[in-house]
């Protein structure tokens, strides 16, 4: 529990007639542990600037809170007022990078090393912006030269060569470096950012949840932290979650579009998991589905006979055929009785979700189309840079590229869990982008 004398601390920083590195610092955890305090003193201290106050120190304490709590906008008008101060020029060469205005940020970090601050933090915030402009070849040899001087051991040293790598498609480099930069700083928020978003691509959701986590545990905030984090808590049914880090969102920018949608997603998602007792039965049953197929103990002729024929779990027998098994080479009566009891134990029976799950073929005929457009056709999903949430979708239905994409539906995308109208519009517009549609549109 927070007590007064640390909500008197937070008053206090604010009151303080000098700010250094340490009381930015101060200001960080004051903002992992006291942040709607922090929040309205930093609105307090704006209004007192709007109304006239000029004190330096002032100027300088409401611009970093605002950077903090990721008010871009107005910490970019506060902190431009102190083109001569070392601390308030490094931090608004970062406010300017989160702006995208690069070369302006180039600029702000070169005069925050002109007028004091740290040089060789300076030379590896440049080199970020550097390699935010596109300019990689310059950004990489900024880098050699801070390493030259000392900034080699360094965690933002790090994360700026991953950075550069992942620019450079070196992926497995870039996330080496990252992981690198968390070691010697465990609180590097954008190495953890970089490494969830690695994270998410590759399937491991629970990994990519305790790394945006993490990044988010101290300032700066990132909204693009935020929404994938929500993003990943609403896809784990963790719907509470999800709707703080959307709130806390549009406490940032209260005209977020993604954020007032994915809320209402949210309250449909509720209305749609009312029935408790009836989503505890279906984790169950999707439990046992689960099963491998080589848990029991089987004959060696059934146990080669599923395996031929790409038989896994338990879930792959509902939706296989008596007949099916049957067609299977060296598999008979016999083989078929001890399956059939096999599922019996479970309260299962072959073929039960035949019906409604055996997927149909959801191929493209490339009868009649001329190479660009196969070639089109044959692209991977992956082209269109879809949001998490989209591209969740697509995993779950199995679709690997857009000619798969393009036999699908609006109904069908629609049937899979928390794909909204937001994400098939998103689905359907970079569709529309390439020249293609789905299927029936």
């Amino acid at each position: 529990m927070t007590t007064t004398k640390e909500r008197m601390n937070v008053e206090e920083l604010f009151a303080a007639d000098k700010f250094g590195v340490e009381e930015i610092h101060q200001l960080e955890q004051a903002i992992a542990d006291e942040y709607s305090d922090v929040r309205r003193l930093a609105a307090e201290l704006r209004d007192q600037i709007e109304a006239g106050e000029k004190s330096k120190v002032k100027l300088l304490q409401a611009g970093i809170a605002h950077y903090l709590l990721a008010k871009h906008e107005l910490a970019d008008q506060l902190l431009s007022k102190l083109p001569g101060d070392g601390v308030a020029q490094y931090y608004h060469g970062h406010v300017l990078l989160a702006l995208g205005r690069n070369r302006d940020a180039i600029k702000a970090f070169d005069q925050a090393s002109k007028h004091g601050y740290e040089p060789v933090q300076c030379m590896l915030c440049r080199a970020g912006a550097l390699r935010a402009t596109g300019d990689l070849d310059a950004a990489e040899e900024l880098l050699k030269l801070a390493s030259s001087q000392g900034g080699g051991t360094r965690a933002e040293y790090c994360f700026q060569m991953g950075c550069v790598l992942s620019d450079r498609g070196d992926t497995y480099g870039a996330v080496e470096y990252f992981e690198r930069a968390v070691d010697m700083n465990p609180g590097h928020s954008k190495a953890l950012f970089w490494l969830a978003g690695e994270n998410t691509l590759r399937g491991n959701d629970d990994e990519a949840i305790r790394l945006y986590e993490r990044a988010l545990a101290r300032p700066p905030l990132y909204l693009g932290a935020l929404m994938n984090l929500g993003l990943l808590y609403e896809d784990a049914e963790n719907y509470s979650a999800a709707a703080y880090c959307f709130h806390r969102v549009l406490e940032i920018a209260p005209s977020h579009e993604r954020a007032h949608l994915y809320l209402k997603d949210i309250d449909a998602a509720h209305d749609m998991y009312y029935d408790e007792d009836s989503l505890r039965n279906q984790a169950r049953l999707n439990q046992i589905l689960e099963i491998p197929v080589t848990d029991f103990e089987l004959s060696v002729r059934s146990r080669n006979c599923l395996q031929k024929m790409g038989i896994r779990n338990l879930g792959d027998l509902t939706r296989t055929s008596e007949q099916d098994l049957l067609n299977g080479k060296n598999f008979g009566e016999t083989s078929l009785l001890e399956i059939k009891e096999m599922m019996e134990s479970r309260g299962l029976r072959l073929g039960m979700g035949a019906a409604k799950e055996r997927p149909r073929d959801y191929g493209f005929a490339q009868e009649g189309l001329n190479p660009q457009q196969q070639a089109l056709l044959s692209r991977p999903v992956a082209d269109l840079n879809l949001t998490v949430r989209a591209r969740k979708c697509m995993s779950r239905l199995g679709i690997t590229t857009l000619g798969e994409l393009a036999m699908r539906t609006q109904d069908e995308l629609l049937e899979t869990k928390n794909f909204g109208v937001t994400s098939l519009n998103e689905v359907r517009a970079k569709l529309a982008e390439l020249g293609l549609k789905l299927r029936n549109d």
